[in-house]
């Protein structure tokens, strides 16, 4: 099932075509109507008209999270402020808050997308769905709630946080769809189990998950634990919210970028060039049709690449592989890079492990090191303690196997690693607490 099969359908040439016309339009609007834009264009050499195809998309400057802070709070909308029908922020826990607009049209397009989304997903207007992204400033929540709404199925808006009551609501409400985080799904599985409640035995049958990188270990434990379908959904606040891209339910084999609205493209992260269809890098994204806070060439940071051969759902938007990682997450350790995802996905194929875990990244001396601290399960935990070191050795050897550096592993008792209502805290950096 597909819920605009006019758009989402559109023969590749067709869709360039359109693209094309809506880039055109969109450099026009920010040279003429953003400061921060028309010095970009001007220090590059750039003038609107030199754009004359997709590919000279590649001549217009970057946009990055530090603009957006740089320019806090309103100083790259492109409409009046009396305009504005809505403002996003993120929390602004690493400097500034990055704060987002939108139009009347913006909020109407993004409902759309994300009625998209949820189609995708396989869900209809007969579902129930149960919202347990926060609200707020936050894009999560509003935005599965509006396009919950807009697809005309029955929404409940559950926000974050009351993990107990919101297992009780979900057997009470039968809810059948639940958007939240991967790793807070778990978390719910968890709660439900001390409640006396298996949430297998819930009307609930699919998962809409983002906010968070995940591996396929992780869909696999969560599709296991809570026997549903888990969909990857992708979203950032700075470009739209959740509804950038999503996962159909039929091939679950990368999400699908909504190509009508963002202009594409994988960048070396290094060099800044752009790479080759199925090479993986950077995800730079332009908005075609945003009104109050278009971005140009906007650097999502997250590590990816792009699939564009046709998929059998019949879609035809190119498919994002799932973000391995970001760039700036990435880590470092004796010159070997390191994404959390990889090391997830080596703790997850090991029998006895749970999907909680933290990385301790220390500093000894002028080397970094690594710690990985992981949960086991209850059996696990009481085995005999050489048992125990057993299980640790083994993991250290397959993370040095297969990612090429030494990391101390400590297993910890169920539990002990504290629990997120939001986004999972993978890292932990200790390097300047001292």
């Amino acid at each position: 099932m597909i819920f605009d099969d006019d758009m989402e359908t559109l023969p590749r040439e067709e869709l360039e075509v359109l693209q094309l016309r809506r880039l055109k339009g969109l450099v026009d609007r920010v040279y003429a109507n953003v400061p921060f834009y028309r010095k970009s264009f001007d220090d590059a050499g750039i003038r609107p008209s030199d754009i004359q195809s997709l590919a000279d998309v590649r001549y217009l400057p970057f946009t990055e999270k530090q603009d957006l802070r740089n320019h806090y709070p309103y100083g790259l909308f492109a409409v009046p402020k009396d305009n504005v029908v809505r403002i996003h922020a993120s929390s602004g826990t690493t400097g500034k808050a990055t704060v987002v607009g939108y139009t009347k049209r913006d909020v109407e397009n993004w409902a759309t997308l994300m009625a998209r989304s949820l189609v995708a997903a396989g869900a209809t207007k007969r579902d129930i769905i149960h919202v347990a992204y926060g609200y707020g400033l936050f894009t999560g929540g509003l935005g599965a709630h509006y396009g919950a709404e807009r697809l005309g199925a029955t929404t409940i808006p559950m926000s974050g946080g009351s993990t107990k009551r919101q297992v009780i609501l979900l057997r009470d409400f039968g809810a059948t769809v639940i958007c939240c985080t991967p790793s807070y799904s778990l978390f719910l599985y968890e709660t439900a189990l001390e409640s006396g409640i298996d949430i297998k035995e819930l009307p609930l049958r699919i998962g809409v998950f983002g906010a968070e990188p995940w591996t396929e270990e992780m869909r696999r434990d969560i599709e296991t634990k809570l026997g549903i379908k888990a969909i990857d959904i992708y979203g950032l606040s700075e470009i739209m919210g959740p509804g950038v891209g999503i996962e159909c339910i039929e091939a679950q084999a990368g999400a699908h970028l909504q190509e009508d609205h963002f202009l594409l493209e994988i960048i070396d992260p290094v060099t800044k060039e752009p790479l080759p269809p199925g090479e993986t890098g950077e995800l730079v994204i332009t908005t075609l049709c945003k009104e109050a806070q278009p971005l140009i060439r906007y650097r999502t940071r997250d590590i990816t690449s792009l699939n564009f051969t046709p998929c059998r759902c019949g879609r035809t938007f190119a498919r994002m592989h799932r973000v391995m990682g970001r760039s700036d997450d990435m880590l470092i350790i004796r010159g070997v890079n390191v994404f959390p995802s990889q090391i997830e996905s080596i703790l997850l194929e090991t029998q006895g492990l749970t999907p909680h875990y933290q990385l301790l990244v220390k500093r000894e001396g002028n080397l970094d090191t690594l710690e990985v601290q992981v949960e086991v399960d209850e059996k696990i935990f009481s085995d005999e303690i050489k048992n125990l070191q057993r299980l640790g050795g083994k993991i250290q050897k397959h993370i040095k196997e297969f990612l090429g550096v030494t990391a101390a592993v400590k297993l910890v008792e169920p539990r002990s690693i504290q629990r997120s209502e939001g986004k999972a805290k993978r890292i932990v950096d200790m390097r300047n607490s001292s």
